[in-house]
């Protein structure tokens, strides 16, 4: 008997299945349905399948506790592939948001359909169809998000997939209103107090990153084996600092990552306006008239790289990248105090601790 495949090669095997299913199913469209379900394909290659991990975790770390097989079930495979549909139906959206060039070292999708109409000849304008095509494969994504969630509830009794899907759904709820208020904060900073910029700040890394890219995953696995109230506690105590400290390392990859490694360009986030925890501790410690230049150049796409450089240089002198480091730290501590004496199996728990590094000391 062949052994299982990993987890994650078992999620890369399920989305590959699904994605010709769903060739099939729309062949008989025409080649302009053909090259959106084709986007759809190219929108699920590359990443770093952080939330299918921690999916996979949350299963193993309850399922092993409870002297279950904690090998991969059909439902947590297609949970972990959905969990990574919806978040490609994350990133198409946000780069439309965003205006975004570039992802994973790779055109953007709406960037991508653009030149699809360009090259065909198409008439109207190349750019307001990508846009738009962008936004429907978005949408797209989602339903094929829910229909492989709901493909491998099949296999749960009825009080499981009801459990696993009302954290399903509360993820769903929290990264969109996240979404919105991390837009909506690049303009309502001016209405704000300055010393409340961080908080508002640290809101929207909660919503919009946090639950979303680790505590809700880790919940939607353990849900999955049948996790006891304080089993699910213990790993929601768990997720939502590590998520934060993810989100708070991105920022710091948004600011001064490698364009060769993170596959975006360096200080994209100063470009796009981004009023993260970064930006907010940077203009705490800055006199007002310096605050009103950052605020100036801070949103600006046409920022050249001495613009960017002159940025990074003041985030480090004000002692902001230091802070954030700090915060960083704090919740990787606060995570892991979270484990201590929590009846999940020690190996998962090992595993958890492991991906937390990996999730918080990144360059990508």
């Amino acid at each position: 008997m062949s052994a299982s495949p990993h987890p994650i090669e078992a999620v890369s095997q399920r989305l590959e299945r699904f994605v010709q299913e769903m060739r099939v199913e729309s062949a008989e469209m025409g080649p302009e349905a053909a090259a959106l379900v084709d986007a759809g394909a190219a929108a699920l290659t590359g990443g770093k399948r952080l939330r299918a991990r921690f999916c996979f975790a949350g299963w193993r770390a309850v399922s092993s506790a409870r002297g279950a097989d904690p090998a991969s079930s059909d439902a947590v495979v297609s949970a972990g592939a959905a969990l990574e549909i919806f978040h490609a139906a994350a990133l198409v959206h946000d780069d439309v948001i965003d205006n975004s060039d570039t992802r994973r070292g790779g055109p953007a999708a709406h960037r991508a359909l653009e030149a699809l109409h360009r090259d065909a000849g198409w008439a109207g304008n190349a750019g307001s169809f990508g846009r738009s095509a962008a936004i429907l494969l978005g949408d797209l994504l989602v339903a094929w998000s829910d229909d492989l969630f709901e493909q491998g509830l099949e296999s749960r009794d009825a009080a499981t997939a009801a459990a696993a899907r009302r954290q399903y759904a509360l993820m769903r709820r929290d990264v969109t209103i996240g979404q919105f208020l991390d837009i909506a904060e690049e303009s309502a900073f001016v209405t704000e107090p300055d010393d409340r910029h961080a908080e508002r700040a640290l809101r929207v890394a909660s919503l919009k990153s946090a639950r979303y890219s680790v505590q809700q995953p880790l919940l939607i696995g353990a849900s999955l084996a049948a996790a006891d109230p304080a089993q699910l506690e213990a790993l929601r105590a768990f997720g939502h600092p590590v998520g934060l400290a993810f989100q708070l390392r991105d920022d710091v990859l948004g600011v001064f990552g490698d364009e060769s490694v993170t596959g975006k360009p360096s200080g994209d986030d100063l470009r796009e306006g981004k009023r993260t925890v970064l930006v907010a501790l940077t203009r705490e410690g800055l006199p007002t008239s310096a605050r009103r230049v950052v605020d100036e150049l801070i949103g600006d796409p046409t920022l050249d790289s001495e613009q960017i450089a002159s940025l990074q240089r003041t985030i480090i002198d004000t002692g902001a990248l230091h802070r954030v480091e700090e915060l960083i730290s704090s919740y990787a501590h606060e995570a892991d105090r979270a484990l201590s004496g929590a009846r999940l199996d020690n190996a998962a728990v090992g595993e958890l601790r492991d991906l937390a590094r990996a999730a918080t000391a990144r360059t990508s």
